[in-house]
């Protein structure tokens, strides 16, 4: 198991229930993702190029999905977004398994890869 996987597999619930889930989900859309373990956080990357992290904050309880080309995302979803005081990235954020939207997940992560090849800013 890589340190990516295993940070996920060894969270405590709900977290581990939420990132397996959003783990799945990514795998399922974007098959060509390379899960890598970078800052300490799991990070997908296709062709070398960052999509998205996921991180359990266990201070603030909530599971966060950033993604890099959070610009590019249509303005129908950005009000599903959280950008707290980031200027680059964009997040999703989640408490509970049951607030995972795997329609809009799917949507954002589609957009991103679409976008993945374009500069982090608009």
């Amino acid at each position: 198991m890589n340190p990516a996987e295993d940070y996920i597999v060894n969270q405590p619930e709900p977290y581990r229930a939420i990132l397996m889930h959003l783990q799945a989900v990514i795998e399922h859309t974007l098959p060509e993702a390379e899960l890598k373990y970078k800052w300490r956080i799991p990070c997908y990357y296709i062709n070398k190029k960052p999509i998205c992290y996921l991180n359990a904050t266990h201070k603030k309880a909530f599971v966060d999905v950033g993604f890099w080309h959070s610009a590019h995302i249509s303005k129908k979803y950005v009000d599903y977004l959280v950008s707290e005081n980031r200027k680059l990235v964009k997040s999703l954020r989640y408490t509970a398994l049951e607030e995972v939207d795997d329609a809009i997940f799917v949507a954002i992560l589609e957009e991103v890869y679409k976008h993945k090849d374009k500069s982090f800013y608009k």
